[in-house]
């Protein structure tokens, strides 16, 4: 299951898709049965892309072990806050170098 989140169709065509999902589940043998029904009533391309949504729908609420999305975005904002530190460190490390070796041509000069 992909971790980005789908812009291709509008927020609130995946949550009717999701909601129809829940409503109708139970008048089929599978979720996939479910998922190609409703993904056929509202235009969605892919049943998989539907099957995705009600997986991170149920992470979320907590029906499915998983990470929600609510950590997703925790952890890709972690991320991207660590890397700016490293590239931050490097910087200061490199300028740390440079000029301890300009205060030592200084004395030696």
């Amino acid at each position: 299951m992909s971790a980005r989140p789908s812009n291709n169709y509008p927020s609130e065509l995946r949550e009717r898709a999701i909601r129809m999902f829940g409503e109708i589940r139970p008048e089929y043998t599978s979720d996939w049965a479910a998922c190609q029904s409703v993904a056929d009533k509202l235009g969605i391309g892919a049943p998989q892309t539907l099957l995705n949504w009600v997986r991170k729908a149920q992470v979320d609420a907590g029906q499915r072990p998983g990470m929600t999305s609510a950590e997703a975005a925790e952890l890709r904002r972690l991320r991207a806050e660590n890397k700016q530190l490293r590239t931050a460190n490097e910087i200061l490390r490199t300028a740390s170098a440079f000029f301890a070796a300009a205060e030592l041509d200084r004395r030696l000069g």
